[in-house]
């Protein structure tokens, strides 16, 4: 049995700070209409319906004009829910990450990337897909298209995939903080202490301000977020995780536009959030 879960706010407030031109989202869903993209059956969730137009409305409220579409595990290896909300949004301000096993073909992955995809996910985490173990065989199917591989692990995964991840030949952007929160030891942890050592070796971070131990206001991120900036600062990024499945209550779901206002926290600087939200996501996904 899946476990359901909350959508997104229907009422999203203004930040208190406005971001600047192109700020990229670089981590949400599409879920649905479910009558044309139907959900697998090994799913661990059951989300209702976050459409494009929804989305869109929120952006619209708080200030992204940029989006990376990551394909989640209710459906799978199937992509045509996350390639088609990539080309209706456009390809002048999406992109999309895919899921993907080891019988994909390079013209299947070259036809992907016309429409959008620039990135292939491993989720250790949800299930329902691509297992860590085909992870150096598709590696060396992306290296020629000068694609990334991207990770949503547990923490203690991130310690084992330390001395893998930058053999691979190709860039890693480690999903969700590293799925390191503050109850585990957070930026005191000997996995925190790991992530931080593949940031400065060259990995990439995706800021997400809700992967709280204590809730909102999920001040308890803090820390650990101004560490990666400090580690990396040319390859942090930030996502909302529109509409937030991972949670489990409505009362939970984080409003997005106070997360915008936790990232002006983290990054109080012009510069930084103008890395952070425009000029790191551009070179990562291809932005012009």
């Amino acid at each position: 049995m899946t476990r359901p879960c909350p959508g997104p706010r229907d009422i999203t407030s203004r930040p208190n700070w406005w971001p600047p031109a192109h700020t990229t989202d670089c981590h949400m869903h599409i879920f649905g209409p479910f009558d044309r993209y139907p959900l697998s059956p090994g799913r661990g969730y059951t989300p209702p319906e976050a459409t494009v137009a929804m989305y869109d409305a929120m952006c619209a409220q708080v200030g992204i004009g940029r989006t990376v579409i990551v394909q989640p595990s209710i459906y799978g290896t199937d992509n045509a829910v996350t390639l088609d909300a990539t080309e209706a949004l456009g390809l002048h301000r999406a992109r999309a990450v895919v899921v993907v096993d080891n019988n994909v073909t390079s013209a299947e992955l070259a036809a992907m990337g016309k429409r959008g995809a620039c990135g292939v996910r491993f989720n250790a985490v949800s299930g329902n897909g691509t297992p860590l173990e085909q992870l150096e065989a598709l590696a060396a199917k992306l290296r020629p298209l000068g694609w990334h591989l991207q990770f949503y692990c547990h923490a203690e995964q991130i310690l084992a995939l330390e001395h893998v991840l930058p053999k691979l030949g190709l860039p890693v952007v480690i999903d969700h903080m590293a799925g390191i929160q503050t109850r585990d030891g957070g930026e005191n942890s000997e996995a925190f202490a790991a992530f931080i050592r593949l940031l400065k070796g060259g990995a990439w971070a995706k800021l997400c301000g809700y992967r709280s131990s204590t809730g909102h206001p999920y001040a308890d991120v803090k820390a650990m977020a101004q560490a990666m900036i400090a580690a990396a600062p040319e390859r942090c990024v930030w996502g909302t995780d529109w509409p937030h499945p991972s949670l489990h209550t409505p009362e939970q779901v984080p409003d997005d536009g106070h997360l915008m206002n936790l990232l002006g926290e983290w990054a109080p600087d012009a510069a930084q959030r103008q890395a952070i939200l425009v000029d790191n996501p551009a070179r990562l996904y291809s932005f012009s």
